[in-house]
């Protein structure tokens, strides 16, 4: 059984070196490298290979972002390479997913590759990846930047410079000082995310950033609008004015 497998890290040398001891398995096929956690996500989307070696440690998107972005696309077996990071080793170990240690060990790698073969043939790999990163989440649950699609690319969105937010279907409109951006997301999903003490929700299809809020206006029925920096209107429903007042006091 051949496995077409990617390898991303942001070190050419780890690329290099772990494809050179791959090439001694000759079950695993080799279809492509990433540098980074974009472009990681692209190739896995375009390719779909079955297993992935995802570094942990990448600038723009680590490994879990990468996974977290993908989905329900997820490779079906995912081996972690990492430096030591004992915290990252004891969340893959509860969950039974497999790692490797950098310097990659030869032996160990061959571990790795038959666990994930196992994996590939009909075993949960896809619920464990899941727990993991819901682990992972709880442990650092605002995220310091989102990842957003358009024609031809990805992006990398810092979450502080996002100044208001507002529903467009299934997705949310993110408001940038001179640009927007498309995520897919549902404002409930976001309401999970975003740090409280940051963003405030002022109606069901509306956040805005709290530092951005100038000036509550109420209206006679419990309605009322935010005015923002730079003269932006928002609406705001009762049901969430009584927060909204408590977020700007």
């Amino acid at each position: 059984m051949t496995l077409r497998a990617l390898l991303v890290d942001d070190e050419p040398l780890a690329r290099a070196g772990l494809r050179t001891m791959l090439a001694a398995f000759p079950e695993i096929e080799v279809i492509g490298e990433a540098e980074d956690g974009i472009a990681a996500v692209a190739r896995l989307q375009a390719d779909r290979p079955e297993l992935l070696f995802l570094d942990v440690q990448m600038p723009g998107l680590d490994g879990f972002e990468v996974l977290a972005a993908l989905g329900d696309e997820r490779p079906t077996a995912v081996i972690f390479v990492t430096a030591y990071d004992l915290h990252a080793l004891q969340a893959f170990e509860a969950h039974a997913i497999d790692y490797l240690l950098k310097p990659v060990d030869p032996v160990r790698l061959g571990v790795a590759i038959e666990r994930a073969r196992r994996m590939i043939q009909g075993s949960d790999d896809g619920a464990r990846v899941s727990a993991l990163l819901r682990q992972v989440q709880q442990q650092r649950p605002f995220p310091e930047r989102l990842l957003v699609r358009s024609p031809g690319a990805l992006r990398v969105v810092p979450v502080a410079d996002i100044l208001w937010i507002e529903a467009d279907g299934d997705y949310a409109r993110l408001h940038l000082a001179k640009e927007e951006h498309l995520l897919r997301e549902t404002m409930s999903g976001l309401a999970a995310k975003l740090d409280p003490a940051t963003f405030v929700r002022l109606h069901r299809s509306y956040f805005a950033r709290i530092d951005q809020i100038l000036e509550l206006r109420a209206e006679g029925n419990g309605d009322g609008e935010v005015i923002l920096r730079g003269g932006r209107r928002l609406p705001v429903s009762r049901t969430h004015r009584d927060r909204v007042v408590s977020a700007i006091s």
